[in-house]
């Protein structure tokens, strides 16, 4: 009879196992889902901060940035670059240094080029680009100067063009949006799974 009941005891225990092990599959996975949940979102959210900080870190030290958009200064400054114009005296400025300034006819418009000759008795700079031929027609006046380009990212300008348009921040917008719904599954995947 202790024979018989031993193993009736292991034919219960051999049923109930399966059962317990199912439970800890599903708690397992249900965590294991929120882990890669949480880590998808975390990872979307320094994307995009990552994205942001070259055009925002830089402006706290007093750059200004700017995207190139055509090609008078290649090969040094390709299209589509984006260029850090650093403030500086234009007095400073020497020779052969590339600095951002309104267009004279267009203020609108921000050109780089570089100095070929600054004449700081009449107070503005001759300028040439990389790619032209002959010196700008016009001399640059000092008050049209902004700054000296002191970095320049070939390829950035165009990706953050795409980024400060409408739809660009649309999609951060979309971005953020889906790091937020990320993480709120995983943290009720988390609850449910105990």
């Amino acid at each position: 009879m202790l024979r018989a009941r031993a193993r009736f005891r292991r034919k219960i225990r051999r049923k109930e196992l399966p059962v317990e092990r199912e439970d800890n599959k599903r708690e397992g996975s249900g965590r294991r889902a929120a882990f890669c949940l949480r880590a998808a979102g975390t990872v979307l959210l320094i994307a995009l901060v990552a994205f942001c900080l070259p055009l925002t870190v830089p402006r706290l030290f007093g750059c200004h940035i700017y995207a190139v958009v055509s090609g008078s200064m290649e090969p040094a400054i390709p299209t589509g670059s984006l260029v850090y114009i650093g403030e500086s005296a234009p007095e400073d400025v020497e020779e052969g240094a590339v600095i951002a300034f309104y267009g004279v006819r267009d203020q609108a418009s921000i050109i780089t080029h570089r100095v070929t000759e600054n004449r700081r008795l009449m107070g503005e700079f001759i300028t040439k680009g990389d790619a032209n031929r002959t010196e700008d027609p016009n001399p640059v006046p000092y008050d049209q100067y902004i700054g000296r380009v002191v970095r320049c990212i070939p390829g950035a300008g165009s990706a953050a063009e795409a980024f400060t348009s409408r739809a660009g921040k649309l999609t951060a917008g979309a971005l953020i949006a889906a790091a937020v719904f990320l993480q709120a599954l995983a943290a009720l995947l988390e609850r449910r799974s105990g």
